[in-house]
């Protein structure tokens, strides 16, 4: 990002939700990024995901620059490089967890019987093997969360975002899902998650915080072990 603002109107002002970003992301890193309500969390999500595009400034994704893309183009690089985890799950309750996992293939029109063989497999990386054919109302909220990872990781995107991941999460399904994430970037994925909690936060590599729309701080963890 170099120089990101995004501004929305607000009566006869404009709220500035991001307010002159500049940062860089290396691929295959492991960052969280902190901040009060109304630092610019959800926004820079937004962008990142590529479901929002900078009033100025650049949002440049893998060399490419997404503010000159059109809804097409930029659904297309949702679809193939971007894993989307949300803190509400998001999975459509009268599907079983591998129908949930194999909806992206789906739409981005991968036969069937490839969309289910794929969609097994995933759900076998998160450990659910056994509870393929449960909906979700059958599973517990550690096991639905597993399951929102499974179909992140679905379409083999190089981009995993996770909002709040662990926010309707007990502390025993918190530490489970947050190996699972340790595990995704060991494997090589690029994995960046907005966290309220300190601790869920401390399992990255790297923390960035935000304030006002601006970064606050950027704190290499790694120098810090």
């Amino acid at each position: 990002m170099e120089g990101v603002r995004k501004y929305y109107p607000a009566g006869e002002g404009v709220v500035r939700a991001l307010d002159g970003i500049d940062l860089r992301i290396r691929k295959g890193a492991y960052v969280a990024i902190m901040g009060p309500s109304g630092s610019g969390k959800s926004t820079i999500m937004n962008l990142l995901g590529c479901l929002d595009v900078p009033t100025s400034g650049r949002y440049l994704l893998d060399g490419k620059d997404v503010g000159a893309l059109d809804d097409d183009a930029l659904s297309g690089v949702r679809n193939r490089e971007i894993g989307f985890v949300f803190q509400s799950f998001n999975l459509l309750p009268r599907l079983d967890a591998l129908e949930n996992v194999a909806v992206p293939l789906g739409y981005a029109g991968v036969p069937k019987a490839e969309r289910l063989e794929r969609a097994a497999e995933a759900l076998r990386q998160v450990g659910l093997s056994e509870r393929m054919r449960h909906r979700p109302d059958a599973l517990s909220g550690g096991q639905r969360q597993r399951v929102a990872v499974a179909r992140a990781l679905v379409t083999h995107p190089s981009l995993i975002l996770a909002d709040e991941p662990t926010g309707n999460l007990d502390s025993a399904a918190t530490e489970a899902v947050m190996k699972l994430f340790a595990e995704i970037h060991r494997k090589g994925n690029t994995v960046i998650l907005v966290t309220h909690e300190e601790a869920v936060a401390r399992c990255a590599e790297r923390i960035i915080r935000l304030r006002d729309g601006k970064v606050e701080s950027d704190e290499n963890l790694h120098e810090n072990r």
